[in-house]
Order: C-alpha cells, then structure tokens, then sequence
C-alpha cells in the first residue's frame, strides 16, 4: 500500500556526507524561471493537449530554495470546462494509498516529469519523478486536481498535493494554482528543490472507457477546446512562483497561433521550449 510519505533510502555514503559536511544553515541561491506550452495539435475550433513546464535555475553549484507555489495562467477562451476530461474523480485517500492505478480511469488528466535537487554538503542530487494529475471533488465549485509525484532514488517518496482551475484576469481565462509540500530529504538535512517541470492536460497517452450496448469500449477523450480563432500575437501563458525563503520569480512564454490555412495542426513550439525528461 501507498502512502503519503517519505521513505528515505539514501546509500550510507551520502548520508555521512551529508551530516559531516552540511552546514547547520542554508544560504539559498538568487534563482530565475523560466516558462514553456505547447498547444498538441494546435487546429483552431478543435480540441488539444495543453503542455506546460518551467525551469528554476540557480548559479553554478548552487541549489535554489524549496519551491513552496506555482501559478500557471492561461489563455482566455480555452475550454477545459468543454472538454471531456476527468468524467470520474479519485480521492485524496485513494490516490495516497494505492496511487494512480486505484483512481478510475476516466479521472486521469495528464502526465509529466519533475526533476528535483537535493544539497548534501558540496554534492547535489538529482532525481526524476513521474508525475500523473488526476480529476477530484470540485471545490467551490473550481476544477479541482490532484498532483501525484513518484520518486524512487536516491529518495523514495509518493508525494500527493492540490492544484486549483481559478479565474485570472484578462488577457488570461484562468489559472492553475498548485501547493507545493516540503519534501524532506533526511531527517535534519534540507529540503528537495523543484528545478523542471514538465507536464500535460489533455487526451494525449489517455485512454477512457464507457459501455456501449452492454461492452466497455475504450476510447481517447475529446482534448480542450481551442477558440476559432487565435488571439493578437499568440495564446499567452504566464507563471508566478513561491519559494521558502519567502522570494518569487515570474516567467511568461506565448504559443504563436498557427500558419494561415494550416490543415495539420503541428504543434507549436514557444521559444527555449522544455524538452520532456527522461
């Protein structure tokens, strides 16, 4: 069974370092961001997989500070409220204990990678998460979601935390807003330090199933509808970010509109775009 904790599985090695050498306060590093989206396939008036990722980068040999809060703005008229993701929801209590293979399957949103540091003394850490974002209990009446991040080594840790769809002001439709929880890494050392992420809404690698004169069929959901028409300059994407310290960053990125009279739907790529991890 799953749960919502972390389970430390550092080799001996590093963890010596790690008391020997760590200091009893951290100093943490200036950081930037910097943000990226795709629209998959971008086919003005039909529906897509919505893509977004960030970087937090810091100085040479540096680790940034813990983020703490992310905010990802979206562009007005896209329709995740037309789209036929997240049919079913999961709860909390599910998704900690069995993880996303014990939600249903019409609660699936998306997919995604996360990358984390984590300071041992002089040494930094890196490891990959996979992340699956599933569909939850509304609240206040707000799409509400849920993050699940699945570390294995050097630290193990299943990690479930909240994302909210608010409103946002023009010339955004929306925004996703995400808590970030604190991760410790060993008992006195600091916390991980979020520095890529990388993840999905939207049908792409999503399979649902409905009954259908008495057989479950499986079937890809529609995508989130895009306006029939682009706005001025592209579909602009914006990101606020919180960290520990107390410190923010923002980052904004634009998804330029597709080619007059194009029939394939390509989709297209911001500037600097963040490949997907591996």
């Amino acid at each position: 069974m799953r749960r919502n904790r972390v389970v430390c599985r550092v080799l001996g090695l590093l963890a010596v370092v790690a008391v020997c050498v760590y200091p009893s306060g951290t100093a943490w590093a200036l950081q930037s961001a910097s943000l990226q989206a795709t629209l998959t396939p971008e086919r003005l008036g039909k529906g897509t997989t919505v893509g977004f990722g960030f970087r937090i980068a810091a100085p040479a040999d540096q680790v940034p500070p813990p983020l703490t809060g992310v905010e990802v703005s979206y562009p007005v008229n896209l329709g995740f409220a037309l789209s036929e993701l997240g049919l079913a929801t999961c709860s909390p209590g599910t998704l900690e204990a069995y993880g996303p293979d014990g939600c249903p399957a019409n609660s699936l949103m998306g997919y995604g990678t996360a990358l984390v540091e984590i300071p041992f003394g002089p040494l930094i850490v890196r490891e990959t998460a996979q992340v699956t974002i599933v569909r939850t209990t509304q609240q206040s009446g707000h799409l509400a979601l849920l993050i699940y991040a699945d570390g294995e080594t050097p630290v193990s840790a299943q990690i479930v935390f909240p994302g909210l769809v608010l409103p946002a002001p023009a010339p955004f439709g929306g925004r996703l807003n995400m808590a970030v929880p604190l991760v410790e890494s060993l008992p006195g050392a600091p916390y991980v330090a979020v520095v890529q992420f990388h993840s999905t809404l939207g049908p792409h690698h999503l399979t649902y199933h409905e009954r259908v004169d008495g057989r479950i069929r499986d079937y890809e959901p529609r995508g989130i509808p895009l306006p029939r028409s682009c706005p001025r300059g592209g579909f602009p994407f914006a990101a606020t970010f919180s960290f520990l310290d107390g410190s923010n960053a923002v980052a904004n990125t634009v998804v330029p509109c597709p080619p007059s009279g194009s029939r394939h739907g390509q989709p297209q790529r911001a500037p600097g775009q963040l490949p997907q991890l591996r």
